[in-house]
């Protein structure tokens, strides 16, 4: 079992989320964004200033893409919807699936400009969900049956990708076609984590290909090399992270988001911390995300 380092980093944002999920970078701007899914609220945190705003929803989002510097690609439960970063008007833009019952989960873009997006159950119902390639405004199914779509994230060459399905624990690799972020094989086992306590939630690939996961209810970050050994343990002071994204500079830092979704009142009183965004407190070899191409 690979150690738990103890928490060193901070807080970077004391809201906190219901559901706290989908946090990205726009290196543009040095704005860090993040969803409260449940509440319909999307995050905005200027890293420099610390200048903090929230912006209401009407929808459950999930996930933020940059488009350009005008534009920005959000998943939710109505679809996939450009925002305009001026005026924050929403366009619809494309259609995932047709179930009213589903929401958005998890998602990243891959470096050739596709979006990878999960969808679910709004109560997690079983199988109900799926995970989608978007290519400019075509959607195409990839994996059907999917519980609670996570751990979305590609590697540095675009060669491969990692998802789970949280339900099963089971973290698995793909190749890909570099050029389209389509699979060309089967996805494979790449980490079998049913017997470990938590959940595989959001992941983010590093710059030397090691897969940094949010462990839901562990809480911890947990860094995979891609053969799928586990080489280290960052402890949160959260129960439940969800999602991690490099931010800063030179993408050097780690942001995680957490929830407090589910906790009784006990373990909200146990859990202080639930639903605020952290910064981990370690320097890492990050990736900027790179931009939706429309």
């Amino acid at each position: 079992m690979t150690d738990l380092v103890p928490f060193s980093g901070h807080t970077l944002c004391n809201s906190k989320s219901e559901l706290g999920e989908g946090p990205t970078f726009d290196p543009g701007t040095g704005t860090a964004w993040w969803f409260n899914i449940t509440g319909q609220q999307l995050h905005e945190l200027h890293l420099d200033s610390g200048r903090k705003t929230s912006h209401s929803l009407p929808f459950l989002g999930s996930v933020l893409a940059v488009i350009d510097p005008l534009r920005q690609l959000i998943a939710s439960d109505q679809g996939l919807f450009i925002r305009d970063t001026k005026d924050f008007k929403l366009s619809h833009f494309a259609r995932l699936e047709d179930k009213p019952g589903n929401r958005s989960n998890d998602g990243r873009v891959h470096p050739c400009g596709a979006l990878w997006i999960g969808t679910m159950g709004r109560k997690a119902e079983k199988h109900a969900g799926a995970i989608y390639h978007v290519a400019r405004n075509r959607v195409t199914k990839l994996y059907s049956n999917i519980t609670i779509p996570n751990g979305i994230c590609f590697s540095p060459d675009g060669a491969a990708a990692y998802f789970t399905d949280t339900d099963v624990n089971h973290l698995m690799r793909v190749e890909l076609d570099p050029l389209t972020a389509l699979p060309t094989g089967d996805p494979v086992l790449l980490s079998d984590e049913s017997a470990n306590p938590g959940g595989i939630d959001g992941a983010v690939c590093d710059a030397d290909g090691l897969i940094w996961n949010a462990r839901w209810g562990a809480g911890a970050v947990e860094v995979y090399k891609p053969d799928g050994q586990k080489v280290a343990r960052y402890a949160l002071p959260a129960s439940q992270p969800s999602c991690p994204a490099f931010v800063g500079a030179k993408a050097e830092r780690l942001l995680v988001t957490s929830a407090r979704q589910g906790l009784n009142d006990a373990e909200h009183a146990a859990d202080p911390h639930a639903g605020k965004t952290f910064e981990l407190g370690i320097q890492v070899k990050g990736r900027f995300e790179p931009a939706f191409r429309l």
